[in-house]
């Protein structure tokens, strides 16, 4: 038996296939470390989207490094994995520059990493093993079936890779094309996570809402119709989805939000740049004007919807006037939160190639003034419910004597201090004080 921990990078899918590599691994006889001085395995589970991710892989694996030696010192095995995107695009320079690691393995072999350690013990393997294949359905079909330390939300995978080709964006290299699960397997899934005490399921896709999946009726299903079935299921509170395009926005999507009433009125909906020459060199394959119609489309259908994004500024070429625009686009809109960065180079991208690159001062200058735009409609949008109510999913006890924690429609995180509800339950709390991230209330 050894001890694993894993460390995971970026995004939401990372850390959804981290789970499913713990499950495997627990399967198997292992237990969880705490930290990665505890763990006779340590696994890196990477993500390639932001820049310097190779510079926080490399940091970490010298740490790892020496642990290892210690451990070769006393004669204990230390098995170092890395896995995720950039085991995926870069594992020839992983295995060059740290030749220590003893498995690099790409998202869509993650299912053989338990087998891999388990060839590891038996002193089968002496050669650092790597797979890079890009398979999602042979990934979904071995994936352990059994569960083990579940919260009360959780995430499901349902649709992996991208076939947009965004010319800023790894993912079709790293994650592969579009692929979509059966609906009869995520339906199994979520009834195994409702039988830990999931209360709330987070549908995960690259492109979510491009989802084309085979239903119970051997049809092709979409996104909203997977939702409808997902909501019949007892013990299921809450279903969200992430991340969406906005070209796939349609009148199923406005009809299933409309009618299921455990949807939460929420949606990340990334729009990148305001200007449309930026989008059309983004290849976003849709204009500001189209994405606008998106929000209100949505707002019509259901009049308490609020919406979060993403931006990129100082996307190559972006002037001052596309920046404006991108600004035009923000005050009109009015997010209830967002997610903005400087714009990053990523090898083997088409935006890699582009000629006007952007200063770094002006990207930095640019971010600035976007966020402090940004952070005061969140703040506006928080403050806008100190009085009102919102239903709240207990998630987690707070750092305070029966102080609880948990999530708002919006999810927003709200701290309620009552010693009578428990982790799962939905509250109706009064909100009383709008703090700089979170909200604090009283349950009603």
């Amino acid at each position: 038996m050894l001890q694993f921990f894993i460390k995971s990078y970026g995004c939401q899918m990372n850390s959804y296939d981290s789970s499913r590599i713990s499950d495997a691994l627990m399967e198997a006889g292992h237990k969880t470390a705490e930290s990665m001085s505890d763990a006779n395995v340590v696994i890196f589970n990477t993500c390639s989207i932001r820049e310097k991710a190779d510079e926080k892989l490399f940091s970490d694996l010298g740490r790892a490094r020496l642990l290892k030696l210690q451990s070769q010192i006393t004669g204990n095995d230390f098995i170092i994995v890395v896995t995720g995107c950039v085991a995926q695009s870069k594992h020839e320079d992983i295995a060059k520059r740290a030749p220590y690691v003893d498995i690099i393995v790409g998202p869509q072999e993650i299912h053989k990493i338990a087998e891999d350690i388990s060839d590891f013990l038996k002193k089968d393997r002496v050669d650092t093993i790597v797979r890079t294949a890009s398979n999602a359905k042979e990934k979904f079909l071995h994936l352990t079936d059994q569960f083990f330390n579940r919260d009360v939300s959780e995430f499901l995978t349902i649709q992996e890779g991208c076939d947009n080709f965004c010319t800023y964006c790894i993912v079709p290299y790293t994650r592969g094309r579009e692929f979509s699960r059966d609906v009869s397997d995520i339906m199994s899934e979520a009834r195994k996570l409702l039988s830990m005490n999931v209360k709330e399921i987070i549908l995960l896709g690259q492109n979510v809402n491009s989802y084309r999946g085979i239903g119970l009726d051997g049809k092709t299903w979409n996104l909203s119709r997977l939702i409808f079935e997902l909501a019949n299921l007892d013990g299921l509170k809450r279903i969200r989805y992430t991340t969406s395009n906005p070209k796939d926005i349609d009148e199923s999507i406005a009809k299933v939000h409309r009618e299921v009433e455990i949807l939460m009125p929420f949606l990340h909906l990334p729009v990148q740049s305001g200007s449309d020459v930026v989008l059309r060199r983004m290849n976003r394959k849709y204009s500001a004007d189209e994405y606008l119609k998106c929000i209100d489309f949505l707002r019509n259908s259901r009049s308490d919807m609020a919406f979060s994004s993403d931006f990129i500024v100082g996307f190559p070429g972006e002037t001052d006037d596309d920046f404006q625009e991108t600004l035009k686009l923000v005050n009109t809109v009015k997010f209830a939160q967002a997610y903005s960065f400087k714009y990053s180079s990523r090898p083997g991208t088409a935006a890699e190639k582009m000629d006007q690159q952007i200063p770094e001062e002006i990207k930095s200058e640019r971010l600035q003034i976007l966020q402090e735009i940004l952070n005061k409609q969140q703040s506006q949008f928080n403050n806008g419910y100190v009085g009102k109510s919102l239903n709240v999913l207990i998630t987690k006890q707070g750092r305070h004597k029966n102080q609880l924690v948990g999530r708002s429609e919006y999810s927003q995180s709200v701290a309620i201090c009552d010693s009578y509800l428990n982790i799962g339950d939905v509250a109706r709390v009064n909100i009383t004080e709008s703090l700089s991230h979170s909200l604090v209330g009283m349950v009603v």
